[in-house]
């Protein structure tokens, strides 16, 4: 397939995009954030209806399939009644990912009532969308838009397959197009992308699943009708939407237009970083026209090949893609060369060439000279501290590589701790060092003061009851450092501390590294003092 996003600009969302502001500005976008109300009650749908509003949801998703005891003609009216927003009547069967399992007849009839109660928008299945037109005998009053959807629990089609249900839908007698499809890998969502964009119709897109999550989110960017954002993250009405709170404060949805910039964070997993935070608010906060975002990346040379366009700027990377990041690149940094490691990616926007650099190894060896200029009252004058240090590596893969090269050019005496010894090897004779497996560090005190670092996922959430070493082993060192950030005190940083070393967080790293990324991004000088302030919170 041609990569569906060189495409991505041929048409843009219409010009109300200019109108209503949203948190932070002008609204670039016309896309509605449509908050999904499921509960077993009229009255708890009408407290989740008022929440919806004051969180600032455009319009209310009623789905009849979650009420308990319900009488169409009542509930309808006193949820139309009751509504601060415009509703969307959705009575979701089985057969479609739903909870209604009855007979077709009493549900149909139950969609054509809100429709001629008041109803803003009523959701129906293409598979019975011919019977239900023919109930309505013609009779559709204006104010209603027919919203006919498929729902494909099991992959993405073809942008073949995908133009024709498109067609198919139309033809069913829709106002709007509703297609959700599930994504196996990242790189489908480029497919309902490009059809978005092309749709001549009002067109809602989305790609379920955590592959699927920016289809939710750049919807916005591509002219999709809407998107679906949750009160609270978990209770879905489908799989990997959004909570309205982070569609609104984290990626700033209302700021998103045709022309903004696309950057993100490639990994596996993904879903715990902190970066979009840093990233939007610091965006935000300087004016930069770009949004950032999580990307659940199985395979990085088929993601890069298949969002070609210069829409997508620039990407953080982060385990296990920084080594294959290299090999992806046009050309990479001479330090990121050395390292074998890339964890940033700019597309310059002349040409679309990928150009690779190392900011891990800056953002890291910066943070522990820190930390032990403090612990030996040391002024930054006096060459690094590091220098002469007996500093143990934990892990070969990308972060180890960069820790590596960063101790060794500061001076310091390197050993590659890793699972198997061969990769330690491997390491250790590229930077001009000692290897050994992990199980080896356990009696491993040559001398004492050492430095350790750890650099593999080790105690990252969820298993935060994991440590790469054993608290005994650790008495030899004088300042451990462990890469995780999440959780801030890993097992490993406790028992450190309570073993008399000094410590320094991955947070830390992680701060001093995007510096450099917010530099490289966006060519501006980077709020340092914004970002320590955003991180604090954590």
């Amino acid at each position: 397939m041609d990569s569906a996003s060189n495409v991505l600009l041929a048409s843009s969302p219409s010009t109300a995009a200019a109108v209503g502001m949203g948190s932070g500005g002008v609204r670039r976008n016309p896309t509605l954030i449509c908050t999904p109300i499921m509960a077993d009650s009229v009255d708890k749908m009408a407290i989740l209806m008022a929440e919806a509003k004051s969180v600032g949801a455009d319009l209310v998703e009623i789905r009849l399939d979650s009420l308990k005891d319900f009488n169409p003609n009542s509930d309808i009216k006193t949820l139309i009644l009751h509504s601060p927003l415009p509703t969307l009547f959705t009575y979701r069967p089985m057969w479609e990912g739903g909870q209604y399992n009855g007979d077709e007849k009493p549900r149909l009839d139950a969609l054509r009532l809100a429709m001629e109660l008041g109803a803003d928008y009523i959701d129906v299945e293409l598979k019975v969308a011919h019977e239900f037109n023919e109930l309505l005998r013609g009779n559709k009053p204006g104010k209603c838009k027919l919203i006919v959807s498929s729902h494909n629990y099991e992959n993405t089609p073809s942008v073949e397959e995908l133009g024709n249900l498109v067609a198919r839908i139309q033809a069913a007698g829709a106002d709007i197009v509703k297609i959700a499809t599930t994504a196996l890998d990242i790189t489908d969502v480029a497919r309902i992308f490009q059809i978005t964009v092309h749709s001549q119709v009002p067109i809602i897109g989305l790609v379920m699943g955590e592959r699927g999550l920016i289809s939710r989110i750049l919807c916005a960017k591509f002219g999709g009708y809407l998107t679906f954002g949750t009160l609270e993250s978990g209770v879905v009405s489908a799989p990997g939407q959004p909570t309205i709170k982070d569609l609104l404060d984290l990626y700033n949805f209302r700021q998103i237009g045709p022309d903004t910039k696309v950057f993100g964070i490639i990994g596996k997993p993904v879903g715990h970083s902190k970066s979009p935070v840093l990233f939007n608010e610091a965006f935000k906060s300087v004016g930069i026209n770009g949004v950032y975002v999580h990307l659940l990346v199985d395979d990085i040379a088929r993601f890069l090949q298949t969002y070609s366009s210069t829409d997508f700027a620039g990407f953080s990377c982060t385990i296990p893609h920084k080594e294959d990041a290299a090999k992806c690149c046009d050309e990479v940094h001479p330090v990121a060369k050395s390292i074998g490691a890339v964890n940033c990616i700019i597309r310059r926007q002349n040409d679309g060439k990928l150009f690779g650099y190392n900011t891990d190894y800056v953002g890291a060896i910066s943070a522990i000279e820190e930390g032990l200029r403090a612990s030996q009252n040391v002024s930054n004058t006096a060459g690094s501290p590091l220098a002469g240090k007996l500093f143990v590596v934990i892990g070969a893969g990308g972060a180890g590589k960069a820790l590596a090269y960063g101790a060794k050019e500061k001076g310091a005496r390197v050993v590659i701790a890793n699972r198997t010894y061969e990769r330690a090897k491997v390491l250790a004779d590229i930077i001009g060092g000692d290897a050994i497996t992990l199980a080896d560090l356990e009696n491993f005190h040559p001398e004492d003061g050492m430095i350790l670092a750890n650099t593999t996922s080790i105690g990252m959430q969820p298993k935060v009851d994991e440590t790469p070493v054993s608290k005994n082993a650790l008495r030899s060192y004088s300042l451990v450092f462990d890469a995780v950030y999440t959780p801030k005190i890993t097992r490993l940083l406790r028992e450190a501390e309570e073993s008399g070393a000094k410590i320094v967080t991955g947070l830390e790293m992680f701060i001093g590294q995007a510096y450099e990324q917010f530099e490289r991004f966006t060519e501006l000088p980077a709020p340092k003092e914004l970002f320590q302030k955003i991180m604090s919170k954590y």
